[in-house]
């Protein structure tokens, strides 16, 4: 199956506005293994996940996994420059990211924190126009 930019910009797209919401704001600085790499099902048995595979194809493949009674988004990619297009396009919709080499796991800010204790890899946030709750709004807004 060929999957064209599109068709992977929507898939990701539905799949972060879906999984994505407001995180509660713990800056907990703890010490972040190297990141794991791998194939997704390598990646998805270090991180205790069962996938669910959405997509299988060269160039990308993303499953649906579970931490407690949070669903996060794991994707791998053929290569660093289609992980990287994928994230310009994806992080406009706002959410959070646990980025690794050729990998991404998306979900709440709480659920890929937790994450990065097992995976590694950095975090990075989607567009503050599209998540409200992040942090970069947080500059004298609360309620």
């Amino acid at each position: 199956m060929r999957v064209t930019r599109p068709m992977l910009a929507l898939s990701g797209a539905v799949a972060i506005l879906a999984l994505a919401g407001c995180g509660s704001g713990g800056d907990d600085e703890a010490a972040v293994p190297e990141a794991v790499t791998g194939s997704l099902e390598h990646i998805a048995a270090e991180a205790k996940c069962k996938p669910n595979m959405q997509t299988d194809a060269d160039t990308i493949r993303q499953a649906l996994c579970k931490k407690g009674k949070e669903k996060y988004v794991l994707a791998t990619f053929a290569t660093d420059r289609g992980q990287r297009e994928w994230l310009n396009s994806a992080k406009d919709y706002g959410g959070y990211y646990l980025v690794g080499r050729k990998w991404v796991a998306v979900g709440q800010e709480k659920t890929v924190t937790a994450l990065q204790g097992t995976l590694g890899g950095t975090m990075e946030e989607g567009s503050a126009h599209m998540n409200p709750g992040g942090s970069h709004n947080r500059g004298g807004h609360h309620g």
